[in-house]
């Protein structure tokens, strides 16, 4: 009896650490619109690095989008969600309608965190797919609003919690992330 409640207690106190899904440019890939990269250099980024529990993916590059591509932004006046529900459209600077890429990208990326068992994901903010705070206004302006990107969005329909890259310490100080 004692041998299993030994056993017991090593299972019942083991973890298996989870995986997080984050965008490939804030590791280093120029994958963004303009051919770049967004590399971040956060500590405990390299120590879930190291530890294989990252999972690097573009839904824009899972989209079918090229690189480098004409920017791209959320109508203006809509939402992610609005996307998402096929009542807005994701346009370039040239005014050609990409929705069905980034929708495309969209389900992509949650199915790569579903496989993965991600119950968090890092994405690079301002962006139509990956914007955690802030989207641009769809006037290519350079003007923020408050928003997310149909990726964040989606994620976050299916339970997965999204941080921006400026929000790395909080997701590592999470309970549920080590």
């Amino acid at each position: 009896m004692g041998h299993f409640l030994a056993i017991g207690y090593v299972i019942g106190y083991s973890r298996i650490m989870d995986k997080i899904l984050i965008s490939s440019c804030l590791m280093g890939q120029p994958v963004r619109y303009d051919g770049t990269a967004k590399p971040v250099a956060n500590p405990h980024l390299a120590r879930w690095l190291a530890a294989g529990r990252l999972i690097a993916f573009c839904p824009e590059i899972a989209g079918g989008f090229a690189v480098p591509r004409l920017p791209a932004e959320i109508e203006p006046e809509a939402v992610a969600q609005d996307v998402l529900n096929g009542a807005a459209r994701i346009l370039d600077s040239d005014g050609n309608d990409l929705t069905t890429g980034f929708l495309s990208g969209a389900q992509a990326a949650l199915i790569a965190a579903q496989k993965a068992g991600c119950r968090h994901a890092v994405l690079m903010d301002g962006s139509p797919s990956c914007g955690t705070s802030f989207v641009y206004n769809g006037q290519f302006d350079g003007t923020r609003k408050t928003g997310v990107g149909v990726t964040a969005a989606l994620l976050m329909q299916h339970g997965i919690t999204v941080w921006g890259q400026d929000q790395i310490n909080d997701l590592a100080a999470h309970p549920s992330v080590c």
